[in-house]
């Protein structure tokens, strides 16, 4: 999964970052982390839009894509 996933996310709303790699669309946390060392990253938008969001786990503005899947 290194390409990014286009989701539309509401302004203000809590989301949940998956930092393991392990959730089923390896983008926004859905528990499978349970048993491991890593734990969900929160974060909001200001704007009710369009985003990119990692599922590369490389980006250095995660949970957004930076381009970072695409360097070798």
């Amino acid at each position: 999964m290194s390409t990014p996933v286009k989701m539309n996310l509401e302004a203000g709303k809590k989301y949940y970052y998956c930092t393991c790699s392990k959730s089923a669309d390896g983008v926004l946390c859905d528990g499978a982390h349970k048993g491991t060392d890593f734990i969900p990253s929160i974060f909001t938008v200001e704007e009710s839009k369009d985003y990119y969001l990692c599922r590369c786990k490389k980006s250095k503005n995660a949970p957004f894509c930076d381009g970072s899947h695409t360097v070798n």
